[in-house]
């Protein structure tokens, strides 16, 4: 059986997707700063931009985390005054997060964020969109063959 060469590091998908993931963070990190938010955080109020009220579950089905990663941030995002919790009246075990006026307000504070983006890339938007469309294809490939083998058992 012929032997493949192994892969220099710069050659393999994940760690290029890493470093990638670790490079915008970099450039949202003194952005997000002077917002007084982190980018999980950040997310978070994206679902609710998306969605304007969502459960805690909902919103960790939307980023693909955990509940129990979901309401700490959710926790700090109200101490900060960007969102309110609730408990749904019809169903007690369900915490409901709806936007403050200031959660509203701060989306139109975080379009600095695609700018810089846009501009540290270098690259054309339709380029882009198409780079963001390929990226999520795969993303949702991975996911789903992740989920297949968790539900065949291994």
């Amino acid at each position: 059986m012929p032997t493949r060469p192994m892969l220099t590091l710069d050659q393999i998908l994940c760690f290029s997707l890493y470093g990638a993931s670790i490079a915008i963070n970099r450039a949202y990190k003194p952005l997000l700063d002077e917002l007084g938010i982190t980018y999980p955080q950040y997310l978070v109020l994206n679902v609710l931009w998306e969605r304007g009220e969502e459960t805690i579950g909902g919103i960790a089905e939307r980023l693909a985390l955990e509940s129990s990663t979901i309401t700490p941030l959710v926790k700090r995002l109200e101490q900060s005054g960007l969102v309110e919790r609730r408990r749904n009246p019809e169903d007690e075990r369900r915490v409901m997060v709806t936007l403050t006026a200031a959660g509203a307000e701060m989306q139109a504070r975080t379009q600095c964020l695609g700018e810089t983006l846009f501009a540290a890339a270098g690259l054309p938007v339709e380029k882009l969109i198409a780079l963001n469309r390929d990226v999520k294809a795969f993303r949702d490939s991975v996911a789903s063959y992740t989920a297949e083998r968790e539900a065949d058992g291994g």
